[in-house]
Formats: C-alpha cells, sequence, structure tokens
C-alpha cells in the first residue's frame, strides 16, 4: 500500500494562486480547505464574522456574493510563505448591498496543516 503523499505549504499556495487568479474561490474551499477549517474576519466587522467547518465557511463566503451587485474589479498578490503559513494581499471593487460600492483592501494569511488550509484570517 503507498502512502498518500501530503502537499506542502509551498503546493498549496501554489494551487491556491492558480484559482485566485481565475476567481475560484469555492474551488479553492473544496480543493484545498480542511473539513475542520475556521475562518476569521476582523472583530466588528460590517461584512463577514466567524465560521467554522467547511460546510459552515463556505456558507459565509456564499452569503456575502449573494450581496454583491456589482462586481467592479479585483487583484490577488502572489503568495508570501513562512513555514506553515502564506498570504496574499487582496484588493476587491464591489457594490454591496446594504454598503453601497466599496474598494475593500485586504490581507488573507491561511495556515496549512497535514497539506491542507486550516485557517483563514482576513485583516482590513
Amino acid at each position: 500500500m503507498t502512502a498518500i503523499k501530503t502537499k506542502t505549504p509551498h503546493e498549496v499556495a501554489t494551487r491556491f494562486q492558480e484559482l485566485a487568479m481565475q476567481e475560484k474561490w469555492f474551488e479553492i474551499q473544496e480543493e484545498l480547505f480542511s473539513e475542520d477549517v475556521i475562518s476569521i474576519d476582523p472583530e466588528n466587522s460590517p461584512y463577514m464574522g466567524y465560521a467554522e467547518g467547511k460546510a459552515n465557511v463556505r456558507k459565509k463566503g456564499e452569503d456575502f456574493v449573494k450581496k454583491i451587485q456589482a462586481f467592479h474589479g479585483a487583484t490577488t498578490s502572489v503568495p508570501v510563505l513562512a513555514g506553515n503559513h502564506f498570504a496574499v494581499g487582496r484588493e476587491m471593487d464591489v457594490t454591496v448591498e446594504g454598503f453601497g460600492r466599496i474598494q475593500l483592501n485586504e490581507i488573507m494569511l491561511y495556515e496549512v496543516k497535514d497539506g491542507e488550509i486550516v485557517l483563514e484570517q482576513f485583516f482590513y
């Protein structure tokens, strides 16, 4: 029996970047997130909050996407790696129900364990 090779943080970050460049965020969640992933937005964020577990994190993202009335553009930087973590910069220009047009500039931090993303944290 052959052991399954676990992805390194570098491999996870590389695949993350491939999908992010195509704006395939739900594919990132499906393919790279652990079943026990945790997602944290800044305390008192008007946009989103805290979610735990792959299904709840997906719902958090779906709920935000449903509020987007117009997508004006977005960019994601290349990942910066350090140990089991990587971070990307993300700029997004969207019109959001209840908020109007917003420019969201954030740092997105990810922790990788056993070849999967176990934590995502947003700073904006």
